[in-house]
This record gives structure tokens, C-alpha cells and sequence, in this order.
């Protein structure tokens, strides 16, 4: 993986993460939706700086940063540009399918990884996955089917209290298994 590619803020790198491979452990897919998160930003958890619970989003470009969002769900993340990380918010999901339908108690693919906390649950995550990089062990992140960017469509993030204005979310048009719907989109609007 090119560590280069995200030496970038993050509303840079989630768009094009879009079309990307992502498994961890042998399951995965295709992402298809993604958020970002910046240090100025009073949506992101390293908005007050370094901690002990953020430490690896102020870690190297290319590496995980997993967390537990309301005690129960593990969310990924992919650490950019100190204090920057994108979300990985869904997946079409395309390896490792019957462990990832077994840990969902799902066999309807399209649901499988349609959310952060679901995602997160298909692949196995846990605490011990932070600050692991994305190198093509066991975490790995690859470039994958080319996406245009009349085919990323950009809005509001979801479930947030604060930065409600940044329109720092971004999906795959017409795919199915998106976190929610997007709103019908301008031309030309993901960048």
C-alpha cells in the first residue's frame, strides 16, 4: 500500500477510497461508503487533542483506529494526516461471506456491512485492531474497481450532535447496502 496516499486530510482521502478492497482476516469487500474526520472538526474524537482512546489517529498514515461507539459497536477507521481519519460507514461485501453472514446471524448480503457498527461486527473487529496497519496482512486496503467522480455522491454525516455543515460523508451511486440513503445529488457535487 502507497502510505503516501494518505498523507492527506481526510475530506481528501474518503472520497477516494470509494471503489477501494478492504478485508480484514480474509473478509471484506468493496467500500462504498466513507465519512471524514478532522483535528478542527467538533464531530472528531481528536477535536481536543491526543489521548489515550485517540492515540492512533495521531499515529501513521495507513494504520487502523478502532473504537467503541455508544459501548457497543466497533467502528474502523483509516488514520490520514495527524488527527484525520475516514470512517468506513459500508461495504458490498464480496470475501469471506459465511463467517461474515454467521457473525451478523444474516444471510440478505446487501445489510451485511450497511453500517459502521455492522461492519464492524462482520469483520471480527476489537480493541486489539487499533493503530494495526493496512500492509496486506491481516488489515489490508487496496485500490479496486475505478469510480468516476460523477458516481460519489456527497452529503451530511450521520448521527452527529456537532459539524452537522461539513458534507464530509460520501457513497457509491446507485448501490445497494449504503448506512441510509443519499440525497438526490447536484452535478458534479462530490468535490
Amino acid at each position: 500500500m502507497d502510505v503516501g496516499f494518505f498523507h492527506r486530510s481526510a475530506p481528501e482521502v474518503a472520497p477516494d477510497l470509494i471503489g477501494w478492497h478492504l478485508t480484514v482476516r480474509g473478509c471484506g469487500g468493496t467500500v462504498i461508503e466513507t465519512e471524514a474526520y478532522t483535528p478542527d472538526d467538533p464531530a472528531s474524537h481528536s477535536f481536543r487533542g491526543p489521548t489515550l482512546r485517540n492515540r492512533a489517529m495521531f499515529g501513521m498514515p495507513g494504520c487502523a483506529y478502532v473504537y467503541l461507539s455508544y459501548g457497543l459497536h466497533l467502528c474502523l477507521n483509516v488514520v490520514c494526516l495527524p488527527g484525520h481519519a475516514v470512517l468506513f460507514r459500508a461495504l458490498a461485501p464480496d470475501a469471506g461471506m459465511q463467517a461474515m453472514m454467521t457473525r451478523r446471524g444474516s444471510d440478505r448480503k446487501s445489510v451485511l456491512c450497511s453500517g459502521p457498527g455492522k461492519l464492524g461486527q462482520a469483520l471480527s473487529l476489537s480493541l486489539a485492531d487499533n493503530g494495526r496497519a493496512f500492509d496486506g496482512g491481516e488489515f489490508a486496503l487496496l485500490p479496486g474497481m475505478a469510480v468516476g467522480p460523477d458516481r460519489v455522491m456527497r452529503g451530511p454525516r450521520i448521527g452527529l450532535s456537532r459539524g452537522l455543515e461539513a458534507e464530509w460523508r460520501f457513497g457509491l451511486a446507485g448501490t445497494a447496502g449504503l448506512s441510509r440513503p443519499f440525497a438526490p445529488q447536484k452535478k458534479n457535487a462530490h468535490r
